[in-house]
């Protein structure tokens, strides 16, 4: 009989993709930011960049302009790249924006759920993240999140809320909010969400998606206040 795997170890197959020169140097800084390696208003310098990723400045300068187009990194002629920062509007516009689509991306996942194979990913990944939460484990906890809301856009197979939910810009919202209790708030939030889509309930999946974003708002407004 094999070892079990643990919760933290599971579908790493699931998680691993090919990736280009640029495309490390972009997910790099974008999971940086949930990393805290990163911080909003810091400045990139191309040639740390460079080493830091083992990549040529070519291919930094590709990840910096798409980072760029995405709205996660301003560009300066003279100060060079830097990691945007939000104001408290600017905050509650992404947030806005979040909570509808993450209430479109449940649904979708309800709606796919019993033909796309995939309601064991979705627990495991769930698994894994109090699995990492319990464990402190701050980049097992951010690689179980990234494969929780993988698992829901590829049960829902809408090419389109694949393409744009990625843009939504909440690793800047998070890296700028450190909040301990938004840990929390995933665990409670995604449980809740898992239970509707396995359970193909497509208006309660869309609801407690867009209610995980409300209680993200209520706990970055309460914590401003």
């Amino acid at each position: 009989m094999s070892p079990m795997k643990s919760p933290i170890a599971a579908n790493q197959t699931y998680e691993k993709t090919q990736v280009s020169a640029s495309d490390q140097v972009f997910f790099g800084i974008v999971n940086g930011l949930e990393l805290q390696k990163f911080v909003p208003a810091q400045r990139l310098v191309e040639i740390d960049l460079a080493e830091q990723f083992g990549v040529g400045r070519n291919s930094v300068r590709e990840a910096l302009q798409r980072l760029a187009a995405e709205g996660m990194v301003e560009l300066h002629r003279h100060k060079g790249a830097v990691i945007r920062s939000l104001s408290m509007h600017e905050t509650l516009d992404v947030l806005e924006v979040a909570e509808r689509m993450t209430g479109l991306l449940a649904r979708a996942a309800a709606r796919g759920a019993a033909t796309s194979g995939l309601k064991t990913i979705l627990s495991d990944s769930l698994k894994a993240l109090k699995a990492a939460d319990a464990a402190n484990e701050l980049a097992a906890f951010t690689s179980a999140r990234r494969r929780f809301y993988r698992c829901l856009l590829d049960m829902g197979g809408n090419r389109e809320l694949k393409r744009l939910f990625p843009t939504i810009q909440m690793p800047i919202v998070y890296a700028q909010y450190r909040l301990p209790a938004l840990q929390k708030i995933r665990l409670r939030d995604y449980a809740k969400i898992a239970t509707a889509v396995r359970a193909g309930r497509q208006e309660e999946a869309e609801a407690a998606g867009a209610a995980h974003v409300q209680h993200v708002r209520q706990e970055i407004v309460s914590h401003a206040s």
